[in-house]
This record gives structure tokens, C-alpha cells and sequence, in this order.
């Protein structure tokens, strides 16, 4: 097998793209983008650095946590995470971002790429309470390009399917694996004692 190297030879392996395909990409938000992004409870954000380095990072939270400020302005909160920062960073750097954002249950997606940038305005941050708290800072897009995403994807993957559900003790707890992979030597703290730790820290903006 060769290494396909040009778009020309991409593009002579698959048909052209439907019409409806190219059509269905728009410059601003419409009714249809605003409910589905109502609806959404995760989303993960793709950006690089100015060499070009990517970062793939995941958002949660309750439905209504994505903000639609108007028909080309979304916010997204920060809360409490791991502090390497790199998203921001590279938005910092690039102003870039392509998001997708899902819906529990819903095999279609929502598709962004736009202008990121970090905005502490309390006009943000005041729409994104959450118990009484507000977080540092948000993610303000600017929208370039939104569509919707066929469901075939997450047909395939089967994401919400009861029967696809994977028992989380297939796997080594998040720390027994972090041990092994940095060299810790103290025990490495268990599973649910992590989730409840996790679950009182959600909305921490620290």
C-alpha cells in the first residue's frame, strides 16, 4: 500500500462530496444550531500552538451550559481541570479553535470552527452560575463555520447504546494507570474515592 501524498489522489478514491454536504455549512448559528447547542451536555475543543502543535480537550456539563450569545457568539465556561492550560495557551497563540459538541442520546453532532479568545467580562461570566459560583474566565467563539454532522459515526461506535456500555472495572483505575505511567510509588488512590473527590470539585474555580 503507498502513501496517498495529493489531494488529487484523495480525491480520486471517493466520490464528490453531496451537494447538500457543501451546502449545509453556514457563516452563523440558525434556530437549529441554537437547539441542538441547548441540548448539549459535552463537547471537545481542538486547537494548536503557533507551530503548529494540536490539543484535543473535552467540556462538560449540565444541558444550557453552552451559551448562545447571538448568531455568530458562543461562550463556554471553565472550571476546574488539570491547570496545564494548553487550549488556552494555544488559543493565546492562535486564536483558533474547531469544536464539536454531542448530545446524550442524539447520533447527529454540531460541528464549529471559528475565533476563540478568553474573556473575563462579569457579562460573561455571570451567565454561567452554577450553584452560586461563576468561573474565572470563558471560552468566547466567534462563529465562522457551523454545521450539522451525520449520525454514522456514532452508529458505528454504537456511543449510546446500553448494550456498548464498557464496565469501568475493565481497566486499571485512573491512578493505577498514572502510577505506572510516571512512576509514582505511594498507592494510587481508588476509583470511587477519586469520583468523590471529582464530584465535589465540578464547579471549583480553582
Amino acid at each position: 500500500m503507498s502513501a496517498i501524498e495529493t489531494t488529487q489522489q484523495l480525491r480520486s478514491m471517493y466520490l464528490p462530496a453531496k451537494e447538500r454536504a457543501v451546502k449545509k455549512q453556514m457563516p452563523r448559528l440558525d434556530h437549529h444550531c441554537r437547539n441542538f447547542l441547548a441540548l448539549v451536555r459535552f463537547a471537545v475543543f481542538s486547537t494548536c500552538d503557533a507551530e503548529g502543535n494540536m490539543d484535543a480537550s473535552p467540556r462538560g456539563g449540565e444541558a444550557g451550559f453552552i451559551k448562545v450569545i447571538d448568531d455568530n457568539t458562543v461562550i463556554v465556561p471553565d472550571w476546574t481541570g488539570n491547570n496545564r492550560l494548553d487550549t488556552f495557551s494555544n488559543i493565546l497563540d492562535t486564536g483558533r479553535i474547531g469544536a464539536i459538541f454531542l448530545v446524550p442520546g442524539v447520533d447527529e453532532a454540531l460541528r464549529i470552527n471559528g475565533v476563540a479568545s478568553l474573556r473575563n467580562d462579569e457579562a460573561f461570566t455571570s451567565l454561567c452560575e452554577v450553584n452560586g459560583r461563576f468561573p474565572k474566565l470563558v471560552v468566547h467563539i466567534t462563529v465562522k463555520e457551523a454545521y450539522l454532522h451525520c449520525a454514522k459515526a456514532i452508529m458505528r461506535g454504537q456511543l449510546w447504546a446500553p448494550e456498548a456500555k464498557v464496565e469501568r472495572k475493565v481497566l486499571p483505575t485512573m491512578n493505577e494507570m498514572l502510577r505506572d505511567q510516571i512512576g509514582q510509588t505511594e498507592p494510587a488512590e481508588p476509583q470511587e474515592v477519586m469520583r468523590a473527590r471529582h464530584q465535589t470539585e465540578l464547579y471549583s474555580t480553582k
